[in-house]
């Protein structure tokens, strides 16, 4: 079921009204409530792929109880071990067999060797990357004794189903979100309002600027051998938006569904092409997969500590890792490479700490040397998405080649039936509002403004009418 559906606009008001007028004075009720109604909703994509969320909820409820009561360091051990290797092992084989598989044969076949086997018909299940890491998050966390395992599984199979971000986040930490099944939730309208605001807005990156985005997107790099630079820079720029406006579109709608039933979730954007050096963007896109990453793989390997080898080491292990995270193949990893690199630089300076403000804080206007900073850092990020976009290394060297060397800045006809002028305007407008908004969750939040909210909401139908109809991106991770 996708955000963006009638279906799921019917979902929710019947979820909301439910929840809160028929189960509204049992906890418990509501928590079954919720559980049911995610499955429903993660089982509207494909049902089958609901034992495996059962399989895993439970493997990590009780191994969470086992270390509870284990005082030997050993077994417990072993204990955290066989859920790294269920976890990982599952979202190994479903990600990333056929990866393997083509990896192997092209690896003989560079030595003249011929193999021939067959990849296997594996259907990537919906948001395993990302309800994988909830998960383990519970057990390490209990491993390491920062948190009591919980006793009721109801609560805990409801933290790892919860339906607004199941499919794609953002990755909660069960010390975070867990504890909020165990209270009563009390319906409160500013947080409702919020919410709404949140949802509003998320459509809206998503309908109005990611899917608009898309069609010059796919026009660009589906035919990139015969676009000069202008469009290839377009296209590059495009790409860039749309990814943003598809995640943090659905990170915002999900963060305001939850808040329509009293949960609080964690922010996962925090307006990152606005950022000034390439920390700082880490800091502001996907913001919950690059703490997991840090406190579960960059901190125990040492982090910033030790020698200047050592922090080389763990910055390209975190990134290149988080490469492959998003997808089983080597453009990915040359992402999360390049990315790397982009890092060094501010990390060996000691700098990676230094913009953990807004940019122009209290400000129209940022500084001069802030703006260069923030549009070198925006390109840097550009080149980047070229590799993440591209169906494989040698296109995106290709796309990046053409776009260095054309150097023919004209017009170009894309066959697509749009107007390019319309949509630099729409995009220049897009950030224009961001900007003005930055130091807010959303344009849209704040005092209730009802200009801004039915201009927005205006603008979402009637724009939406002429954008494809898109699936969101980070589904496929």
């Amino acid at each position: 079921m996708f955000f963006n559906s009638l279906t799921f606009a019917v979902f929710l008001p019947i979820v909301f009204i439910l929840y809160w007028f028929v189960f509204k004075r049992h906890l418990k009720a509501q928590n079954i409530f919720l559980l049911i109604v995610s499955y429903v909703f993660y089982g509207w994509w494909d049902y089958r792929f609901l034992s495996l969320i059962l399989l895993s909820t439970l493997i990590d409820f009780y191994i969470g109880s086992a270390l509870k009561k284990e005082e030997s360091s050993k077994k417990r051990k072993w204990l955290l071990a066989t859920s790294l290797l269920f976890n990982l092992g599952v979202l190994g084989f479903f990600k990333y067999a056929n990866f393997f598989i083509e990896s192997w044969v092209d690896a003989w076949s560079i030595l003249g060797v011929q193999m021939h086997t067959s990849t296997l018909q594996i259907i990537l299940p919906v948001g395993i990357s990302f309800y994988t890491f909830q998960t383990l998050s519970y057990t390490i966390d209990v491993y390491r004794k920062k948190m009591e395992p919980t006793s009721s599984f109801i609560q805990f199979a409801t933290y790892v189903a919860f339906f607004p971000q199941l499919v794609a986040g953002p990755i909660e930490r069960a010390s975070h979100l867990l504890p909020q099944f165990k209270k009563p939730r009390v319906f409160d309208f500013e947080t409702a309002k919020s919410g709404l605001h949140l949802i509003i807005w998320g459509l809206f990156q998503k309908i109005v600027i990611a899917d608009s985005c898309a069609t010059y997107v796919n026009a660009i790099f589906n035919n990139y051998e015969g676009m000069n630079s202008l469009s290839l820079l377009l296209g590059a720029v495009y790409f860039a938006l749309q990814i943003y406006g598809d995640f943090a579109g659905y990170s915002n709608i999900a963060i305001g569904v939850a808040r329509l039933l009293g949960f609080d979730l964690m922010r996962n954007f925090n307006y990152p092409y606005f950022s000034r050096d390439i920390a700082e963007f880490w800091r502001r896109w996907h913001i919950s997969l690059s703490t997991w990453f840090r406190d579960y793989l960059y901190i125990p390997l040492g982090g910033s500590r030790g020698s200047k080898r050592q922090q080389i080491r763990n910055v390209f292990i975190i990134f290149i890792v988080s490469g492959f995270w998003h997808g089983a193949n080597w453009t990915f990893v040359v992402w999360g490479a390049l990315n790397a690199f982009y890092f060094l630089p501010v990390l060996l300076l000691k700098q990676n700490r230094k913009n953990l403000d807004v940019a122009g804080k209290g400000t129209l206007v940022s500084t001069g040397k802030e703006m260069i900073q923030i549009i070198i850092t925006f390109a840097l990020t550009c080149i980047a998405w070229i590799f993440f976009r591209s169906a494989s290394i040698k296109d995106s060297f290709y796309y990046l080649e053409r776009m260095f060397t054309n150097l023919e800045f004209k017009k170009q006809y894309l066959n697509i039936e749009r107007h390019s002028i319309e949509m630099v305007l729409l995009i220049a407008g897009f950030l224009f509002v961001e900007w003005l908004w930055r130091e807010k969750e959303t344009p849209l939040s704040g005092k209730f403004d009802m200009i801004k909210v039915i201009t927005t909401i205006l603008l979402i139908i009637v724009l939406g009418v002429f954008s494809e109809h898109q699936s969101f991106i980070y589904f496929q991770f």
